[in-house]
C-alpha cells in the first residue's frame, strides 16, 4: 500500500489570527464582564479575583476627617487629664464643686477614642473605618445628650456650652455623612 506524502503542515498563527483568539476566550469565559461588571485578562484572574474589587471606595476628605478627629480627641483627653478644672470651667462657666477625678476619667474615655481614630486613619479595612465612624458618631451623640441633660439640670445656658452643643450636632452629621456614604458606589451622572 502505497502512502500519499502528507501536505507540508501549515503553522496557525492563533495570536495574529482574532477570530480564533475570540473564540479561545469565549470557550475559556474570559474577556466578557461578570455580574460584577469587571473584565478578566486570564482564567487566573477570573478564579483568583481581582484585589481591586475589595478597595474601599472612600469618599472625598474622609481620611482628613478621620484625621481631624483623632487630633481633636487627643488634645481634649490631654486637656481633660492634665487641667480638669479649666476644661470644666470653660464649658460650663462656673468652677468645679466635686473632685476632678471625674473630668480625668473623661479624658482617659476620650484618649481611648483617639487610639481607635488613630488606628482608622491608618488602615484600608472598611470594617475598620466604619466601626471608627460609629464610635466617634456614637461619642457624639451621648455628649450630646448628656451635656444637654446637665445644663438642664444646672438651669443655665452659657455661650460655650451652646457653641458644644452645635458643634457635636455638626460633627455628629459630618460623622454619620461619611458613614453612610463609605463604599458606595459613586452615581452617575
Amino acid at each position: 500500500m502505497a502512502s500519499k506524502p502528507h501536505p507540508p503542515l501549515m503553522k496557525k498563527h492563533s495570536q495574529t489570527d482574532l477570530i480564533s483568539r475570540l473564540k479561545s476566550r469565549k470557550i475559556l469565559g474570559v474577556g466578557g464582564e461578570d455580574d460584577d461588571g469587571e473584565v478578566h485578562r486570564s482564567k487566573i484572574s477570573q478564579m483568583l479575583g481581582n484585589e481591586m474589587k475589595f478597595a474601599v471606595r472612600e469618599p472625598i476628605g474622609l481620611r482628613v476627617w478621620i484625621l481631624i478627629s483623632a487630633v481633636g480627641f487627643t488634645v481634649m483627653a490631654l486637656m481633660a487629664l492634665m487641667f480638669p478644672n479649666q476644661l470644666y470651667e470653660v464649658v460650663f462657666e462656673e468652677e468645679l464643686s466635686t473632685t476632678n477625678i471625674s473630668i480625668r476619667l473623661y479624658g482617659g474615655a476620650l484618649l481611648s477614642l483617639a487610639l481607635i481614630m488613630w488606628n482608622g486613619l491608618y488602615t484600608a479595612e472598611k470594617i475598620v473605618i466604619q466601626w471608627t465612624l460609629l464610635s466617634e458618631a456614637c461619642y457624639f451623640a451621648i455628649q450630646f445628650l448628656v451635656t444637654s441633660i446637665t445644663l438642664m439640670e444646672i438651669g443655665i445656658l452659657p455661650n460655650a456650652a451652646i457653641l458644644l452643643l452645635l458643634s457635636r450636632v455638626l460633627f455628629l452629621a459630618v460623622t454619620m455623612a461619611y458613614y453612610y456614604n463609605l463604599g458606595r458606589k459613586p452615581k452617575k451622572i
